[in-house]
């Protein structure tokens, strides 16, 4: 059966056709992020830039789908581009191994982009993200925190400013709000986080994760991205 068959029972053909001239940026390739690239990968889009400056770990494969014992220490998005070219061979696939930052980003414009998801956990970076697709005129979504949570019901699609309960989003509002940028569409959980059971190295900064939650927030950012790209609701 061809690739998209299925993708076409849902969408239709002229929906098919339409994600294969789409191309989205993805940044940060971690345990949302790899979700969101692999979804759209297998949703058939057709050209995706992937950025993440990380290398994977072993502490990365309880959760992130690139992680694997035989890529150990190999860069994450180079890793996810190959990957998705064995899922999507005709996928137009560029890795982008860094880090993005306000140093860095004159070297990425985003004109090119149908679409921009941000992935990554630095705020520096989710703002420089954010207040650049907006000044492309690029749609963009941004994840917000998928750490110290247990339940993956609990992930919403909702402006930035109606979010509640979430650290992480209240921080990119009081920075969005200096800013004077609104609209800022967001994944994010109601969920209150949890206190982790066990420090690592004794540092409460590093939050807990397990395998079924940051996948769950990777695909409900997945399918807002299609969604919005065939001008669904």
């Amino acid at each position: 059966m061809p690739f998209q068959d299925r993708t076409a029972m849902l969408i239709g053909e002229d929906g098919v056709r339409l994600l294969e001239k789409k191309h989205v940026a993805v940044f940060g390739l971690g345990g949302v992020g790899g979700y969101v690239a692999e979804a759209l990968a297998r949703g058939g889009l057709g050209a995706l830039t992937l950025f993440d400056g990380d290398r994977v770990t072993e502490s990365n494969r309880n959760r992130q789908l690139i992680a694997l014992c035989s890529n150990e220490g190999k860069n994450k998005a180079e890793e996810m581009a190959s990957r998705i070219l064995d899922i999507h061979p005709g996928c137009h696939v560029t890795a982008h191994p860094v880090f993005y930052t306000a140093q860095n980003a004159p070297a990425y414009p985003f004109g090119a982009f149908d679409y921009v998801v941000d992935a990554v956990d630095m705020v520096s970076a989710k703002i420089e993200i954010i207040v650049r697709a907006k000044e492309a005129g690029v749609p963009v979504i941004s994840s917000m925190g998928a750490g110290n949570k247990l339940h993956p019901e609990c992930f919403e699609i909702a402006d930035l400013e109606e979010t509640e309960v979430c650290p992480l989003a209240r921080i990119l509002r009081k920075e969005m709000r200096k800013r004077r940028v609104r609209g800022v569409k967001v994944v994010y959980s109601r969920e209150a986080p949890l206190r982790p059971a066990v420090l690592h190295d004794g540092d409460g900064r590093l939050p807990g994760s397990v395998s079924f939650v940051p996948g769950a927030a990777g695909l409900v950012l997945a399918g807002a991205v299609i969604r919005d790209l065939l001008g669904l609701s």
